[in-house]
């Protein structure tokens, strides 16, 4: 199982070409085993898994947002009993560690991603912005000038829809001095820092009319980039694969580091997307061969450019930071060691970021309010920590 990775709404089948490709070369090498790759969107797929899973019909591997409470459960193969150790040991050490539950690396990091500040240049000089913003209150203020005096659609475009609400929301309350966790690790979800982060956005972006024709909670990711892609976004936040494609249509893309409340914000938010082994079907010595395969060079190296993410091995991080071909990457791998990844080290963290994807976009909304969003997905925060403790 793995996800969808297209950049715009529409269809596409870049995803599909890649693993076809891989499994097409690993197939002629190693002749009497067959891999069948299905591909999810990011909408279902981390709820997908695991309702395969809790049903008995776990896949042989999962290329999802979250392993821990697979690790926890027993269901996951050892890391270093799958790969071979120059493999296990190229992967960037900060990733790996992220993959550990209890010590013992059960997730395999396939890409990672920050997130910049993504700004259309041209419509900034149409409206007589002379430099991006580096605060809150110069953010509501581009977004004005460019509503004003461009008349773009999306100012400033929020997509707090189910496809990536979770680190869209959680880029606020970066910015704003919080996050999911405190320092000890606890979640603090519903911090009055949080809250008031998201009130602004309500109060000073959405009901001034300055995040576009559809509302924040029914606004894609996917559909966010797609609308930058037209020329009708003034800022969005963005990860590195919406380069290629804006640039191809002709737009040029400023990006600066995501803006906080008072000045850069402290943190962007980091993504790592994993894959992991499940026990249940066997396979373990077939399910090493493939992945020692899918994690050589050409093939991190193929996937990265491919959709302009970042590496996950050390290897291929130098020599994409060597070759100009990538330099539009430079600036994201210079990101990523100050970037703060969700909690995906928490068994609870896989039901607490599909609690966020389904209720933060009400924050938003006339009825809703951040502090009910907060607190729910802070209720199913508990449940989730109480049932793991069970």
């Amino acid at each position: 199982m793995a996800a969808d990775y297209e950049v715009a709404a529409g269809r596409s089948d870049s995803t599909e070409r890649y693993w076809a490709e891989v499994v097409r070369a690993y197939e002629s090498a190693h002749p009497g085993i067959n891999i069948e790759v299905e591909i999810v969107s990011w909408d279902h797929i981390d709820r997908q898994v695991a309702d395969m899973v809790k049903a008995g019909e776990a896949p042989d591997m999962a290329q999802i947002a979250s392993y821990a409470e697979f690790a926890e459960r027993g269901d996951l193969y050892r890391v270093d009993s799958l790969l071979s150790i120059p493999v296990e040991a190229n992967f960037l050490p900060a990733l790996a560690e992220e993959g550990r539950y209890q010590g013992t690396q059960y997730g395999m990091p396939f890409t990672s991603s920050t997130r910049l500040l993504f700004y259309n240049e041209q419509a900034f000089a149409r409206a007589g912005i002379d430099k991006p913003p580096t605060t809150w209150a110069e953010l509501k203020s581009a977004a004005e000038q460019l509503k004003d005096r461009t008349g773009i659609a999306y100012p400033m475009a929020v997509p707090l829809g189910p496809e990536e609400a979770q680190i869209e929301a959680m880029a606020w309350m970066l910015g704003g001095g919080g996050g999911y966790t405190a320092l000890n690790g606890s979640y603090e979800i519903d911090s009055q820092k949080n809250v008031d982060s998201l009130d602004w956005v309500k109060e000073n972006l959405v009901k001034t009319g300055l995040t576009g024709p559809v509302p924040p909670e029914r606004l894609n990711r996917k559909d966010a980039y797609a609308a930058f892609v037209r020329g009708e976004v003034g800022m969005v936040n963005g990860h590195p694969s919406l380069l290629q494609p804006a640039r191809a249509a002709g737009i040029d893309v400023g990006k600066v580091p995501v803006p906080g409340r008072e000045g850069k914000s402290r943190a962007a938010p980091a993504v790592v997307d994993w894959i992991m082994a499940f026990k249940r079907n066997g396979h373990p010595q077939e399910i090493g061969s493939f992945l020692d395969f899918l994690f050589s060079d050409e093939n991190v190296r193929e996937f990265a450019a491919r959709n302009n993410l970042l590496p996950v091995t050390v290897s291929v991080t130098q020599q994409m930071e060597a070759d100009d071909r990538h330099r539009d990457l430079r600036e994201f791998l210079h990101e990523l060691p100050t970037s703060v990844l969700p909690p995906v080290g928490k068994t609870s963290w896989g039901a607490v970021g599909d609690s966020t994807k389904r209720t933060i976009g009400s924050a938003m909304t006339d009825e809703g309010s951040p502090a009910k969003a907060l607190r729910r997905i802070a209720g199913d925060a508990s449940l989730a920590e109480q049932a793991h403790e069970e």
